[in-house]
């Protein structure tokens, strides 16, 4: 085993192909260093990061990189024109075309896993190009560039408020510029928009009226309380600025952010009457071909819709024969497995009260659950994050199309705290048994853990770790997704359910949720399934409440493939911890096995077997 932070980085070096040689330092990218002379590979992360920072600000501020070398990227918002991503569709590919004259062989360690994950992303974003519609500002794959839960008009609000550090009159005045940012945001999206329903790209109606919903709110939201405006009056007075700021951001809201909220919902509402109510992607141009090269970007494998289909149906079978049995210890014996989880969101006993009070006993329970599963990381980790993680409630005026719980990583360097979002807009949809699992997966050991992990890290390249924030990139889900949900049974297995047998079945219901969405993800989009065949499924297999289940289903309609890539992902995992484990037997370590997997950053699930093969071999020598 190793036994210092300085063993784990040889042996992550020592998992090339050539097991005596070391090579895992990356090219110095932080405060203005450039690569070092000679070193070809680090000189091409060093571009690409370089790049996505001046293109993507909002994730450069999310990673707390606005600073610095890349100060000036906090005064905009990111470039949604169609112009833009035809351009970074073309230089991925030029970037590959420098990766591919770079010799593989030459590349050791943690840097052969970097080499190998650029060459799979660059080659994905080339793809992208056969697909004029392709989304991907949401940090998810879609066909719609507006929709319930994509465009700007609800992602940057909640940026601004939550993500746009203040604490001082040049952060103001960076705060104000990418206000004005902001409406120039969503007359791109309007003009993509445009042109999408005129090539027969349409959301279908509901999910249309649900956005036209959203956006009016926004619109028609007095100026001084918008979250932009209230946000930024606030935080001035906070950091005791002289002046109030708030009557120039007011006027940039009536002058320019509302004229093009205006022009967005009459694009909006001159769709309905094209639009259809199937959720397929297939009834798109091009639609299956779509579905395809987003189903595979996001599971980062070659399995084919049935095949996951399949997949999803014999793991939900073993859950529900497993659920049943606890169920029944628990005194619950009537009824389906699904008709009595569907008793236990009613029975009110496991609710906390729908109320600002209410609301915040939940966030307080939370925080318990935190510190109980951080008392028992070192059993299963030996290297832990340093940065905190803080807990909020989901904007109120996002509740509506927000999935039930996300989380945001720390910024580079532990800059910025992470961040697990949970949505409270109905205490009903999170009774208590799920509020456990719910956190292991958003927050520790899941997302939170491993994106502090990758964001801590002093080894990786920058680039790296931009392809691992899942912010306005397609990330790898199967990875992060996959990590979270095995994460849930890494807690199990830590024992946080030993005398919480109401949490485990929580914990059982959260995994045949993820294996039914393999199911209805490849039901809507390649097996023709309504809205409402969708819904009825998840009613039925877990008694989930029909408000949850439909916002389920019309996630999936957007982002096609994405609810694939957790279970997936997770198969993956377990696998790979059980290759090695038979392989290296009582050497195996699961300390060792997830610091090798976590600490060379997200990565395709092809490339991830690759560094555990290899880990497995120096192991062995």
């Amino acid at each position: 085993m190793f036994q210092t932070r300085r063993d784990l980085m040889l042996a992550l070096a020592a998992v090339a192909a050539t097991p005596a040689v070391a090579d895992a330092k990356p090219a110095p990218h932080r405060k203005g260093k450039t690569a070092a002379k000679g070193d070809a590979f680090a000189r091409l992360c060093d571009d690409i990061a370089a790049d996505l920072m001046h293109a993507l600000p909002e994730t450069a501020t999310l990673m707390g990189l606005d600073q610095g070398r890349f100060a000036e990227t906090k005064r905009r918002l990111n470039d949604r024109s169609a112009a833009e991503r035809v351009r970074f569709t073309t230089v991925s590919g030029t970037y590959l075309k420098r990766l591919k004259a770079i010799d593989r062989s030459h590349i050791k360690g943690v840097r052969l896993a970097v080499y190998d994950t650029l060459a799979y992303w660059l080659q994905e974003n080339t793809a992208q190009a056969r697909f004029p519609s392709w989304d991907q500002m949401s940090g998810q794959i879609s066909p719609y560039v507006l929709s319930q839960i994509t465009g700007s008009y609800q992602s940057v609000p909640d940026f601004m408020d939550s993500d746009h550090t203040i604490k001082s009159r040049a952060d103001v005045e960076a705060y104000v510029a990418r206000m004005h940012d902001f409406a120039k945001c969503l007359d791109q999206e309007t003009a993509r928009f445009r042109r999408d329903v005129g090539a027969g790209v349409i959301p279908p109606a509901y999910l249309l009226e649900k956005t036209i919903k959203q956006v009016t709110e926004l619109r028609d939201t007095p100026a001084a309380k918008t979250t932009l405006v209230a946000s930024l009056k606030r935080r001035a007075l906070e950091i005791h600025m002289r002046g109030d700021p708030s009557p120039g951001a007011i006027a940039i809201v009536e002058r320019e952010i509302v004229p093009a909220l205006d022009r967005q919902i009459a694009a909006l509402k001159a769709a309905l009457p094209k639009a259809g109510h199937e959720p397929s992607v297939y009834r798109i141009p091009n639609g299956e071909a779509f579905y395809a090269e987003a189903l595979r970007q996001n599971i980062t494998t070659t399995l084919t819709p049935a095949e996951i289909h399949k997949m999803g149906e014999d793991i939900a079978q073993r859950l529900v024969a497993e659920l049943d049995t606890s169920l029944k210890a628990q005194g619950l014996t009537q009824g389906s497995v699904g008709e009595r989880l569907h008793a236990l969101y009613e029975d009110p006993k496991y609710r906390y009260p729908n109320t600002d009070a209410g609301k915040e006993k939940l966030l307080a329970a939370l925080h318990e659950q935190v510190d109980r599963i951080r008392a028992k990381l070192p059993a299963a980790f030996r290297t832990l994050p340093k940065s905190e993680m803080v807990i909020r409630r989901v904007p109120s005026y996002l509740e509506g199309g927000a999935p039930g719980a996300y989380a945001w990583p720390p910024g580079v360097g532990g800059s910025r705290p992470g961040a697990y979002y949970i949505n409270l807009r109905d205490t009903a949809e999170v009774p208590t048994w799920t509020l456990p699992t719910l956190t292991h997966h958003e927050g520790i050991p899941g997302h939170y853990l491993q994106g502090a992990l990758e964001n801590e890290s002093k080894e990786l390249p920058l680039v790296q770790q931009i392809l691992g924030v899942d912010y306005n990139l397609p990330s790898f889900n199967a990875y992060l997704e996959g990590w979270a949900l095995y994460a849930e049974q890494v807690a199990d297995e830590l024992g946080m359910y030993e005398t919480d047998p109401m949490g485990r079945i929580g914990y059982l219901h959260d995994a045949l949720f993820r294996a039914g969405r393999l199911v209805a993800d490849t039901g809507l989009h390649a097996m023709g399934w309504s809205r409402e065949k969708g819904s009825q499924y998840f009613q039925t297999l877990m008694g989930d409440p029909a408000t949850s289940a439909t916002g389920e289903i019309d996630r999936y309609t957007v982002w096609p493939g994405q609810a694939c890539s957790y279970m997936v992902g997770k198969v993956t995992w377990l696998r790979l911890r059980e290759k090695a484990k038979a392989a290296l037997g009582p050497r195996f370590d699961i300390r060792d096995f997830h610091d090798v997997c976590l600490l060379a950053g997200a990565m395709p699930l092809e490339t991830l077997e690759q560094v555990v093969d290899r880990w497995i071999v120096a192991r062995k020598a």
